[in-house]
């Protein structure tokens, strides 16, 4: 036992110092030569906000490492000049320019004849982009794993689980009996898939989002508010008419007071995805964020002693970051189960329970 335990330690401490070697490089290359045309005798100032801003948001290319840069395709269309497909290389050619569009921190424009932004041209970006790469990859990733565990349960039905059942089912189990079953109730079964997967989807994000060169999927709003939204609709599609008498005649509320309490329950209608999508979102990113500025202080104070402080700093926040990409997704997937069963629960089950 203890030797796992020692296993397992060696292995945070290994993944979290190749991290910070992996995040020191590329921000000391950054620090070196954000600014090319300056002269190069002369010292340059770290921005640590644009750099920590370089791996929080989206982008157009994955870049993994210096000089390891994934090209994703660019996918645009304009009602003038229609759809056009190609590389993101073809910005880094151009330094953000490619036939009539510029890629301003991300954002694509077109331009006009003049060189200035062509304010009549909306472009929409369909674009493949670092963030949805990720998505997709944690998704052939989330599909291969659960196929796996499904095929190796159908061949040991009755026996001991082995390989990646061994360590999922139990997960699985958990999920199960002690999150799904006590917030729905008896119709578990039902939303029992969707909450399965959007344990281990937000899940295996949270932890890619760890590896060096990974994406910051659920540390973008976007995302967070989408699985929010989903839920949303799950909750409300399949709502009892109780639910619906509780939002427009509380028991006990006094016919003066209706009006304020219609405000009041639809705002907690709204309230309950927003607080999915924030607490998500922020919890992500602030982990992100903290460790960025840690590894910052380095280049800031140019100090081995600080050095020293940060990096024993930063090991400790790698591993509470482990910690806490198990606990968004076990609360994100805890409240959508409450959710969804106060939606559906009985009247009766309710007075049974007072």
């Amino acid at each position: 036992m203890l030797r796992k335990i020692t296993t397992k330690l060696l292995l945070v401490l290994s993944l979290s110092l190749f991290s910070i070697s992996f995040v020191s490089a590329q921000e000391g290359h950054e620090a070196n030569h954000e600014n090319h045309e300056a002269t190069s005798h002369e010292e340059e100032k770290f921005d640590i906000g644009q750099m920590i801003m370089h791996h929080i948001a989206d982008s157009h290319e994955w870049e993994f490492a210096h000089g390891l840069t994934l090209p994703l395709p660019v996918i645009l269309y304009t009602k003038q000049y229609g759809l056009e497909v190609f590389s993101s290389k073809r910005f880094a050619e151009g330094h953000g320019v490619y036939n009539g569009y510029i890629n301003n921190h991300e954002h694509i424009h077109r331009l006009n004849p003049q060189g200035g932004l062509d304010e009549e041209v909306h472009v929409w970006d369909l674009s493949i982009t670092k963030n949805v790469a990720s998505m997709i990859l944690s998704a052939i990733i989330l599909i291969t794993l659960m196929s796996t565990v499904a095929k190796s349960f159908a061949q040991n039905r009755g026996k001991a689980p082995k390989g990646i059942q061994s360590f999922l089912e139990p997960i699985i189990i958990y999920i199960r009996d002690e999150v799904v079953k006590p917030n729905i109730g008896p119709k578990y079964e039902k939303y029992l898939p969707y909450l399965l997967t959007l344990f281990f989807f937000i899940l295996i994000n949270n932890l890619l989002g760890l590896v060096p060169g990974g994406a910051n999927l659920t540390g973008n709003i976007s995302i967070t508010l989408f699985l929010a939204v989903i839920t949303f609709f799950i909750t409300h599609a399949n709502a009892n008419k109780h639910y619906w008498l509780h939002l427009v005649k509380p028991e006990g509320v006094p016919v003066a007071m209706l009006p304020l309490m219609w405000v009041v329950e639809i705002a907690g209608v709204f309230m309950k995805p927003m607080s999915l999508t924030i607490r998500l979102f922020a919890n992500i990113t602030a982990g992100h964020i903290i460790i960025l500025s840690l590894l910052g202080l380095i280049f800031i104070f140019k100090s081995v002693a600080v050095g020293g402080i940060v990096t024993m700093f930063t090991l400790f926040m790698n591993t509470i970051e482990l910690m806490v990409a198990f606990l968004q997704a076990f609360i994100f997937t805890l409240l959508s189960s409450m959710y969804i069963g106060s939606a559906i629960e009985e009247h009766h089950d309710v007075d049974h329970g007072h």
